[in-house]
């Protein structure tokens, strides 16, 4: 199926508006400006309509079916949410107008902050990062900024596992410290041998998901936190994974000192292709004062009869601004939307049933694909798209035929500690026939690669693009306008 462009559709003399006739005298225009042709597409209103609805039909989205993206938790956007944000006084407020005049916007915020405190375990937050690896930016300022505010600006080291998000050492790099890396052990936990011995006063913190990129819960996360901070140095919570823990773990209570929540994945706001986010960041007592600012705080308390007045404030130590104005703001109402419909049981439900889902899928592939290590996995698990009696299959092959399937792939090669890794998250939101359509598209996929891989070498084989030299793509700009 392929679109034409806009020009190719365009018929000379077709309009699609109609202006009403001039009810003042027209100004003159400097002819040095008046152009003798403007070649523009002249299309109907029902050709523009109809081009950009096939348009978006072509495209896949979470509306349309399963989403499995492993580490990104592409769960299903309700409708709510939507009408939320929608809302006159959220859609149309402005962040330069005064904070008497936003009392409404500032409550949610307020709200929100002392939500995700709550659920995290955590002593404060700031709504103000502008997406998850923003988030983790934040907070490793914020350990550097803690560790200075005590004359300790030695310590320049932050350790990462070898399982974390790529994102958690180029953010370690931007500020100016030094990534680390941390092996794991045979069940895929941070090898805590090696951990200890890493830790010295050189350390300033070790950055962690929990559960990690491989779906697993640190079975020994009490003990790392205890080494980090014996250590002198801070523990870091990627959030990116926090979908599995809600209602039922708070970090906080596990010894995270800071953390980075996705509004855009674990509260069910619209993300992919770029945007939009947002990363809150949620801070222990020690590190609270050091928040980005500024945060909603009351002004004034109210009365039995009267709301109390809310204003903006900034940390007494805080590390300043991370953005312009004060967060995404139409993703805060929707993550506010979302946290109110739910309540807290509903948001334990979430976490139990996304584990739930994770844990069918891979005991419905494990004598299909290869997972390892062989335990219950929490919201993810990582599978590899390779078999010895299928050479030269790898994961992107598989991904690529799931397409032809009319299903999204999964996360590929990724986590690096899993060769040809196929990274599968299915949320809370898909049903067990959506799961089980899911397996039969997998297993038959697997299928193929042994008594036809180039069918998957050329996969895939039904969409508008066929398959691209990604390296070329990625390396060289398309000048010509044909790849």
């Amino acid at each position: 199926m392929t679109e034409p462009t806009v020009y190719e559709l365009s018929a000379h003399g077709r309009a699609g508006v109609n202006l009403p006739a001039l009810d003042v005298d027209p100004s003159t225009l400097p002819p040095a400006l008046i152009r003798k042709d403007l070649p523009l597409p002249e299309l109907s209103e029902a050709d523009v309509v109809r081009h950009f609805l096939r348009l978006s039909q072509m495209n896949y989205a979470v509306d349309k079916g399963i989403y499995p993206l492993g580490s990104c938790t592409m769960k299903y956007n309700p409708k709510v949410n939507e009408a939320t944000a929608r809302l006159p006084g959220f859609a149309f407020v402005h962040p330069l107008q005064d904070s008497e005049t936003a009392q409404g916007c500032l409550a949610l915020m307020y709200q929100l902050q002392e939500w995700l405190a709550e659920i995290s375990g955590l002593a404060a937050v700031s709504l103000q990062p502008a997406a998850g690896a923003h988030g983790e930016l934040t907070g490793v300022l914020m350990i550097r900024a803690y560790h200075q505010s005590r004359g300790d600006g030695n310590r320049r080291r932050m350790l990462i596992p070898n399982s974390a998000h790529g994102t958690n050492p180029a953010s370690v790099a931007m500020a100016g410290m030094q990534a680390v890396e941390v092996p794991a052990d045979e069940r895929g936990n941070i090898n805590l041998a090696e951990l200890r011995n890493l830790c010295d006063p050189t350390v300033a913190g070790l950055m962690l998901t929990n559960p990690n990129t491989l779906g697993l819960f640190e079975e020994n996360i009490l003990a790392v936190a205890d080494a980090v901070h014996e250590c002198g140095g801070l523990l870091y919570g990627d959030g990116a994974n926090l979908n599995a823990l809600l209602g039922i773990v708070r970090p906080g209570d596990l010894g995270f000192d800071v953390m980075h929540f996705n509004l855009h994945k674990t509260f069910s706001t619209p993300h992919g292709g770029g945007g939009p986010g947002s990363g809150p960041v949620g801070a222990s007592g020690k590190l609270a004062d050091f928040l980005p600012a500024p945060v909603v705080a009351i002004a004034e308390p109210g009365g039995e009869e009267t709301p109390p007045l809310f204003g903006f404030r900034d940390p007494e130590k805080t590390i300043g601004r991370m953005r312009a104005f004060n967060g995404n703001f139409g993703i805060l109402v929707r993550a506010a939307t979302y946290i109110r419909m739910l309540g807290a049981a509903g948001l334990r439900d979430v976490s139990e049933t996304a584990v739930l889902n994770a844990n069918y899928l891979r005991a419905q592939l494990k004598d299909t694909y290869k997972i390892s290590p062989d335990r219950a996995c929490m919201h993810e698990f990582v599978a590899e798209g390779r078999w010895a009696d299928a050479p030269g299959i790898n994961a992107l092959d598989v991904a690529k035929r799931l397409i032809d399937y009319g299903v999204h792939p999964p996360t590929v090669m990724f986590p690096l500690i899993v060769h040809d890794a196929l990274m599968i998250e299915p949320t809370e939101t898909e049903s067990k026939q959506t799961l089980d359509a899911f397996v039969d598209i997998l297993k038959k996929t697997a299928a193929e690669a042994r008594a036809n891989p180039e069918l998957l070498h050329e996969a895939p084989h039904d969409t508008p693009v066929r398959r691209l030299d990604e390296v070329r793509a990625a390396k060289q700009p398309v000048l010509t306008g044909k790849i």
